[in-house]
């Protein structure tokens, strides 16, 4: 086999792995991850215009704080097991199985945008003046509808 066939066989299988796992919320995830990565490195980049220094101390700082964002991730599916099996006792079945889930990681992915914007600004790029407004927008619908599902007992 090929070296290039090798690595595609490779990310396709954990590609698959980690779909079989995550089922819909692979998507979401994947997206939150990609964003992680994008802000911590922007924000490297942007740390030289900000007068600030970059340590290891900052550095562990920040990788820690990402790795809580995905064990919100976790708390969002285990609350939504929680509802699953609640209702399921109760002889109804739920529509969804990472509803929760989806919402925290949405959040996190606005968060995570408009850190990168924040960034990319304080590097002194412009950026078009409608982004920013769209990525809070979006934030700020994920919160509300979030929140009214819950009080309303939605499941859609």
């Amino acid at each position: 086999m090929e070296k290039s066939n090798v690595i595609k066989t490779f990310f396709v299988l954990v590609f698959s792995f980690v779909s079989s796992l995550l089922g819909a919320l692979t998507i979401p995830v994947l997206i939150m991850v990609g964003c992680n990565i994008i802000d911590y490195v922007t924000g490297l980049m942007a740390s030289p215009y900000r007068k600030e220094d970059i340590n290891s101390y900052k550095s562990i700082h920040g990788i820690a704080k990402k790795v809580c964002m995905w064990l919100l991730v976790v708390v969002g599916a285990l609350i939504d097991q929680l509802l699953i099996y609640a209702c399921a006792t109760m002889g109804y079945t739920m529509p969804f199985t990472f509803l929760v889930a989806c919402f925290v990681a949405i959040w996190i992915v606005c968060n995570e945008l408009i850190s990168i914007l924040e960034n990319i600004k304080d590097m002194g790029v412009n950026i078009p003046a409608f982004l920013e407004p769209i990525v809070k927008n979006i934030k700020t619908q994920i919160e509300k509808n979030a929140a009214e599902d819950t009080i309303d007992g939605k499941s859609e």
